[in-house]
């Protein structure tokens, strides 16, 4: 039942994202919406003579991804502390109603899984950093308004390229973000393997409905002026 749960997380993350990936091509997501006002912000930018509050954003933006790879690193602290105390935690988990036996393998495998998870998340939000600082560049680079060194199409593709760059940095942030959601799912496996399959279905399921069908993708959208299906999101 162990394995059979590990393996079904994995193809329920990778499956996830894989899924997302994809259906952010055929319809509007948080991704793809958010996509589209990054180019229409990277425009506007090329318009403006002082950028001071275009990289201000980014660096709000920054200071909150900052904040989660930090926080990474503090977890996986701890871990490594779990790790290195595991009979004393093995204890406590026997005494938690519902827990089955544990032996002290299964507690650092599962542990282990934790780790890798947040090592992942760790590395998603720094290379977000990365490509903000990247983005934050590239603001600097762009051309002047009314210039004539560029054409009106050359131009443009700045903005989309820049916008471009600031779209992976999301996706980065993203997925670091998911991290933690799936490895709230792996809490249920220290104490049934049943709990943890549930824990990562319901982690599915809420992703999927806050980046596909949430009330708040409804206003981004209408925001916008992007035409949607009727009751094609709640």
């Amino acid at each position: 039942m162990d394995i059979a749960s590990l393996a079904g997380f994995f193809v329920a993350w990778v499956g996830y994202t894989t899924f997302a990936r994809k259906r952010a091509k055929e319809a509007w997501c948080l991704a793809s919406s958010l996509q589209w006002y990054r180019v229409e912000w990277m425009l506007r930018m090329l318009e403006r003579d002082m950028r001071m509050s275009d990289t201000a954003i980014i660096g709000n933006l920054e200071r909150v991804i900052g904040f989660f790879a930090s926080t990474s690193i503090l977890v996986l602290a701890g871990l490594v502390t779990a790790l290195a105390a595991n009979q004393a935690a093995i204890e406590v988990l026997h005494h938690l109603p519902l827990v089955g036996r544990t032996t002290a393998a299964e507690f650092e495998l599962k542990v282990l899984l934790l780790v890798l998870i947040f090592v992942f998340a760790f590395f998603n939000f720094t290379w977000s950093l990365r490509q903000f600082s990247f983005a934050n560049v590239l603001i600097g680079a762009a051309p002047e308004p009314g210039g004539s060194d560029m054409t009106q199409e050359e131009r443009r593709r700045f903005a989309i390229n820049t916008a471009k760059v600031i779209d992976q940095a999301g996706h980065s942030y993203n997925y670091g973000f998911r991290s933690f959601y799936f490895a709230m799912a792996v809490m249920g496996w220290f104490i049934h393997p049943l709990l943890f399959v549930a824990g990562y279905v319901a982690v599915v399921l809420v992703l999927y409905q806050r980046e596909f069908r949430s009330r708040t993708l409804m206003a981004i959208l209408a925001a916008g002026g992007q035409l949607l299906p009727k009751d094609s999101v709640k």
